[in-house]
C-alpha cells in the first residue's frame, strides 16, 4: 500500500509543487476550488510563476506547499489552468522547517522553545507521526496536557479532512471521487473502506467491482477471501437486474459468471468457493434462493409484494360496486347522450369490465381508443355512483374519489390533457421523498375509489409492487398500456407478466377508429406490431424516409430538422430519437450538432459549460434522475431559461434554472450531471411522451439495438408527421427481429400458482 502511494506522487507523474496564494472561488458544498498557486517547483510546461489550479479539494490551506497532479489545459476565456486531480499536502520536512510550523500562527501559545522540544524529541516526520498517534506527545519532557490537547486538536482541525482526501488520493481515487466518498462517510471514510472496500460499489455511484477489486488488493484481499468473492456475487447479480431488466438469475448461470469475474490472467478461480459464498449470502439474508434462482432480496420481495397486492384485489369479496346490467346500460347511454357520441362494441366491452371488477388490463396499440375508454370509465364510474368530477367538490377530508397516474411528468400531463382530469405521477401519488421513502405504503394507504394506471409498461418490480400495497381494501383498478411497447428501464416486466398470468381480466382493443384511420403513422405502427415489413420509402403525407448512410446521419437529421423550423415548428415539438449514445451517429453527436443548429453561441447568450457539455440559455434538456423536493422526474423535458454567475446567487456559485411544463428548478454547478441536452434522446428516455414531430435514425450501426419493439415504441411517439432516415434494409431487419429478451421474472407463475389459475384459462 505505501508503495502504490508513493508510485501515485512518484517523480513518474509530471507535477506542480507550490503554495496557493489566493482563493478566486471555493464550493463549500462539494470542495470545488479555483486558486492561484505560486510555483515552487514543475516539470509541466508552465508559463510563468503563477498558475491558476483548479480542482476538488476544500481542505487545502494559503501559504502552505502542496504536490498537485493532474493535467495543463487552455481555459477560453482565462488561459492556461491547471486541473488538478489529485494532490498532497507536503509537511515541512526539515526540523527547522517543522519547528517554524508548530511556532506558527496556526499554533498560538505554542512557542519556539516548545517547538524544538517537540521536533527533538519526536524526531523526523514529526508532525505525521502526531497525526498518526497522538500519545507520541507523551514523551516530550514538560509539554502540559493541556498544550498537547490543543496541538492534536489543531493539527486534527486542520489536517483531519485533508488527511482523509489525501488518503483516498493515495488509493488512487481523483479529487472528486475522493470527495464524493468522504461525503458519504465523513471522517470514518478511511477506516470503512480499510474495513470492507467493496462497501463503496454500493454506496459510492463510479465506483463498480473491478475499482473496488483494485483497492481490496492493495488491502490483501485477493484470490478467495470470502469477501471478495461475496462483493462479486451482488455486484453481478446487481448489474443483471439494473442492465438487463432480469428479476432474478438462474444459479447455473451465477456461478460461472461470478467464476469469471474473479479470474485474473494469472489467477483462475474455481467453483467450490463461488457455491460457498452463495450458501454464505444465503444463510445472511443478503440473497435469496428459491429452488434453482437466485434473487437479490428486495427484488425477491417486491415479486412476492405484486402477487400479494393481486391476489387481494382480485379476491375481494362482497364488491359494494356491483351492478346490474341494466343500471350500467343506463348509465353507459347518460354518458353517451352527455357526450354525443357512442362507443364501439370493444369499448364498451372495456368499460363494463372495468366497472365489474375490481382489477382489470386495458390493452391496445395507437389508435385504437384507449384514451376514449379512460374518458369512459371514468365518466360511467362516477354515473353508477353518483359522483361529481368536479375538483372543487372535494377537499383534504373528502379527497378525490378518482386517482389517475402515470410513471412520467410528461405521461401524467398527456392524461390529464386527455380527461381534464387532474393527474399525477405515481411517485407523487405515493409521496415518494427521495432517500426516506414513501409516505404512503400498506399502514397508510392512499385514499380513493377508482384508480387508472397508464403506460403501465413503463413501470418497474419496485414501484409496481410500492403502488398495490398502498391501496386501500375498496379501490377499483384499472391498469393501462400497451403490451408491445418496450419494458421499463429497472428490473423487471410487470404489464407483460401480468398479461401473461391470466389471472386478471384484460381487453385487447385491436380496431382502429375512424379519426386514426388517417394516419400512415398509426398504420405503419400496426404493421411492425405484426412483423409485416412495409415500404418505407414510399412517401405519405405524414412520413418520409431519407436515405443516407452513418457517416452523413447527424448531417441527414439537421437537414429535417432545419426544414421543420422553416415550416414554423419549435425545437420544443422536434424531438429525434436514437437507440445509442455514442458513436458517428449517437445521441450525443446528434445532440452537439442540433443544439449548434437551434440554438448556436452567441455573446449575447449566457452559457455554462459542465464536464464535455455546454448548456446555453433555451437549450431544451433532459431530466436524468428522480427530483422528488422539485417534483421533476427522470424523462421530463425542459428548457434552460436563465444561466446565474456565481456572484449572482446566494449559494455563491453558477447556476442554471430550467423550466419544465412552468415548473422553476435551480441547478447548482454540482447538480448539472442530472440533466443532458434533449435535441435528440434515446427512445427508452421517449416513453410516455408524444411529439409533434419525430426524427428516427435507423442504421446498421445500432446493431444489437434494432428490435422490433424498439422502433415500434419510437414510432408510436410521433402525433402529427414522422421522418425517417437511413438505411431501410436496417429498418427491415429491426422489424424482422422480435427476438425481445425476455427477462427472468417469476411473476406470473407465481400469480399462477397463488390464483390456482391453469395457463391459458381466462380469468373468473
Amino acid at each position: 500500500m505505501e508503495q502504490a502511494a508513493m508510485d501515485l506522487f512518484s517523480d513518474r507523474h509530471p507535477s506542480i509543487k507550490g503554495e496557493p496564494v489566493r482563493i478566486v472561488f471555493q464550493n463549500n458544498d462539494n470542495g470545488y476550488t479555483v486558486m492561484i498557486v505560486k510555483i515552487h517547483e514543475t516539470d509541466e510546461p508552465v508559463i510563468g510563476k503563477e498558475i491558476t489550479i483548479v480542482g476538488y479539494f476544500p481542505a487545502v490551506h494559503l501559504h502552505e506547499t502542496y504536490q498537485f497532479i493532474g493535467r495543463l489545459k487552455t481555459h477560453p476565456k482565462y488561459g492556461q489552468q491547471y486541473e488538478a486531480e489529485r494532490y498532497r499536502k507536503l509537511l515541512p520536512q526539515s526540523r527547522t522547517g517543522m519547528v517554524q510550523y508548530l511556532s506558527g500562527d496556526l499554533f498560538p501559545g505554542i512557542g519556539k522553545k516548545t517547538a524544538e522540544s517537540i521536533v527533538e524529541t519526536i524526531g523526523d516526520n514529526a508532525i505525521t507521526k502526531i497525526l498518526n498517534d497522538p500519545s507520541c506527545l507523551n514523551i516530550v519532557p514538560k509539554l502540559e496536557k493541556e498544550k498537547s490537547d490543543f496541538i492534536v486538536e489543531t493539527l486534527l482541525k486542520n489536517e483531519g479532512l485533508e488527511k482523509i482526501l489525501i488518503g483516498l488520493s493515495d488509493y488512487g481515487f481523483g479529487s472528486q471521487l475522493a470527495m464524493k466518498i468522504y461525503q458519504t462517510y465523513g471522517d470514518d471514510a478511511l477506516e470503512i473502506i480499510k474495513e470492507n472496500p467493496y462497501q463503496l460499489i454500493q454506496d459510492i455511484e463510479g465506483v463498480g467491482f473491478q475499482r473496488a477489486d483494485e483497492l481490496a488488493a492493495l488491502l490483501g484481499i485477493t484470490g478467495n477471501h470470502p469477501e471478495r468473492i461475496q462483493a462479486a456475487i451482488l455486484y453481478w447479480l446487481n448489474e443483471r437486474a439494473m442492465n438487463d431488466g432480469h428479476v432474478f438469475m438462474p444459479y447455473n448461470e451465477v456461478i460461472p459468471a461470478v467464476e469469471k469475474l474473479l479470474s485474473r490472467p494469472a489467477q483462475a478461480m474455481d467453483q467450490a468457493p463461488v457455491i460457498r459464498e452463495i450458501d454464505v449470502l444465503e444463510e445472511d439474508g443478503r440473497l435469496v434462493r428459491e429452488e434453482e434462482d437466485v434473487y437479490l432480496p428486495e427484488l425477491y420481495y417486491a415479486e412476492k409484494g405484486i402477487v400479494t397486492g393481486v391476489q387481494k384485489l382480485m379476491e375481494r369479496s362482497g364488491n359494494p360496486d356491483e351492478f346490474s346490467e341494466t343500471e350500467f346500460l343506463e348509465a353507459l347511454g347518460k354518458v353517451e347522450e352527455k357526450l354525443s357520441m357512442q362507443y364501439a362494441e370493444s369499448q364498451q366491452e372495456a368499460i363494463r369490465k372495468a366497472i365489474q371488477s375490481p382489477l382489470m388490463i386495458l390493452t391496445g396499440g395507437p389508435g385504437t381508443g384507449k384514451t376514449t375508454v379512460i374518458q369512459g370509465i371514468v365518466d360511467v364510474y362516477a354515473e353508477l355512483n353518483s359522483l361529481s368530477l368536479e375538483p372543487k367538490d372535494y377537499d383534504s377530508e373528502h379527497p378525490y374519489p378518482v386517482l389517475l397516474v402515470a410513471p412520467t411528468g410528461r405521461a401524467a400531463k398527456r392524461m390529464k390533457e386527455s380527461t381534464g382530469l387532474p393527474a399525477v405521477t405515481i411517485h407523487r401519488l405515493l409521496g415518494w421523498n427521495g432517500g426516506s421513502g414513501y409516505t404512503h405504503d400498506e399502514d397508510d394507504p392512499v385514499e380513493g375509489k377508482l384508480l387508472i394506471v397508464d403506460e403501465m409498461s413503463m413501470v418497474d418490480i419496485w414501484l409496481a409492487n410500492q403502488l398495490l400495497k398502498s391501496l386501500p381494501e375498496d379501490i377499483k383498478v384499472v391498469i393501462v398500456g400497451d403490451e408491445d411497447q418496450l419494458p421499463s428501464v429497472g428490473p423487471g416486466q410487470v404489464l407483460g407478466d401480468l398479461i401473461q398470468s391470466g389471472v386478471i381480466p384484460i381487453v385487447r382493443l385491436t380496431d382502429i377508429f375512424r379519426q386514426a384511420r388517417g394516419s400512415s403513422i398509426i398504420e405503419l405502427a400496426h404493421e411492425i406490431k405484426q412483423g409485416l415489413i412495409p415500404d418505407v420509402t414510399v412517401p405519405k403525407a405524414d412520413r418520409r424516409f431519407f436515405h443516407c448512410h452513418q457517416a452523413q446521419v447527424v448531417d441527414a437529421v439537421c437537414q429535417i430538422a432545419k426544414g421543420a423550423e422553416k415550416k414554423g415548428y419549435q425545437p420544443k415539438d422536434i424531438q429525434v430519437l436514437a437507440p445509442i449514445y455514442r458513436g458517428n451517429a449517437g445521441i450525443e453527436k446528434i445532440n452537439e450538432a442540433l443544439q449548434e443548429l437551434f440554438n448556436p453561441a452567441s455573446d449575447q447568450k449566457r452559457s455554462l459549460t459542465y464536464g464535455d457539455h455546454v448548456f446555453r440559455v433555451h437549450d431544451k434538456v433532459l431530466q436524468l434522475i428522480n427530483n422528488p423536493d422539485d417534483q421533476v422526474f427522470n424523462g421530463d423535458i425542459g428548457e434552460v431559461v436563465a444561466i446565474l454567475k456565481a456572484k449572482e446567487t446566494t449559494d455563491n456559485e453558477d447556476t442554471v434554472v430550467v423550466s419544465f411544463d412552468n415548473i422553476e428548478v435551480k441547478y447548482l454547478k454540482h447538480d448539472l450531471n442530472q440533466l443532458t441536452l434533449a435535441y435528440c434522446c434515446s427512445i427508452h428516455k421517449a416513453q410516455g411522451s408524444e411529439f409533434p414531430i419525430v426524427i428516427l435514425p435507423i442504421v446498421k450501426g445500432y446493431h444489437r439495438m434494432l428490435k422490433r419493439n424498439l422502433i415500434y415504441t419510437a414510432v408510436t411517439r410521433s402525433k402529427e408527421f414522422l421522418m425517417l432516415c437511413g438505411d431501410e434494409g436496417a429498418f427491415g431487419h429491426a422489424v424482422s427481429r422480435n427476438d425481445i429478451d425476455r427477462r427472468h421474472s417469476n411473476l406470473a407463475k407465481k400469480l399462477q400458482e397463488r390464483m390456482h389459475v391453469i395457463p391459458g384459462e381466462a380469468p373468473h
